[in-house]
């Protein structure tokens, strides 16, 4: 019978149990761009994104401008940013495409602008497959649709939830020559790209590569399954 040996907890550190507000461990940010129900495109920061495969699972509050457009247009570009363009993603912060802007927004200092691109300096280009247009300076453009709506918080439906987690379809993928790998086409290469990431509200980037992984002995291909 095997036996489960302790750890010697004088040389490690202990656990304190505590309440954070927030849980954002460190993510990559992203900026979706969506079209509301009359054509005007919308621009905001996310960092609450993750990834199976292709499909794209975002968090958004429903009641956001990016959560109404996704409910009424199903359409997204997600748009993920370099270290780069961390000023650009820093200008959005605390704006908001809604009109007017709620009073809780308002105490934390949001504020209203119509023109996200302008605001951020950043050029919008169309989109080959979905009408949001993708950021010109985002080193990677996810063209995606809707494909499942799951409330998260408050509500018993999409249209009344507080919080909500939407799978979207990745139908086309756009990116920089200068992140693709020079051995492989369709592949990005890791040491080039230079995510940007939030980690409890604050931007860093990637350091250098740890150590090697044995699951980057598979091929890349074994998961286009």
């Amino acid at each position: 019978m095997s036996t489960i040996t302790q750890p010697d907890t004088s040389r490690l550190d202990r656990h304190t149990v505590i309440d954070p507000a927030i849980l954002y461990f460190g993510t990559s940010v992203a900026l979706l761009s969506t079209r509301d129900e009359k054509g005007h495109a919308n621009l905001a920061p996310n960092s609450s994104v993750w990834w199976l495969s292709h499909t794209a699972v975002v968090g958004i509050a429903a009641r956001s401008q990016t959560g109404r457009n996704l409910l009424s247009t199903r359409e997204c570009v997600i748009n993920l940013p370099s270290v780069n363009e961390v000023d650009a993603v820093d200008r959005l912060a605390l704006t908001t495409g809604r009109h007017p802007v709620s009073e809780r927004k308002a105490r934390a200092g949001y504020r209203y602008v119509r023109d996200k691109f302008g605001e951020a300096s950043l050029h919008a280009i169309d989109a080959d497959m979905v009408s949001p247009p993708r950021v010109v300076e985002c080193p990677v453009n996810l063209e995606s649709r809707v494909t499942g709506l799951h409330v998260l918080g408050g509500g018993d439906d999409p249209e009344g939830a507080d919080l909500l987690a939407v799978e979207l379809e990745i139908v086309r993928v756009h990116v920089h020559e200068g992140i693709r790998s020079p051995t492989h086409e369709t592949r990005i290469d890791p040491e080039l790209w230079r995510p940007l990431i939030t980690s409890f509200q604050r931007f860093f980037g990637l350091g250098g590569e740890a150590q090697s992984s044995r699951l980057s002995s598979i091929d890349e291909e074994w998961y286009r399954g």
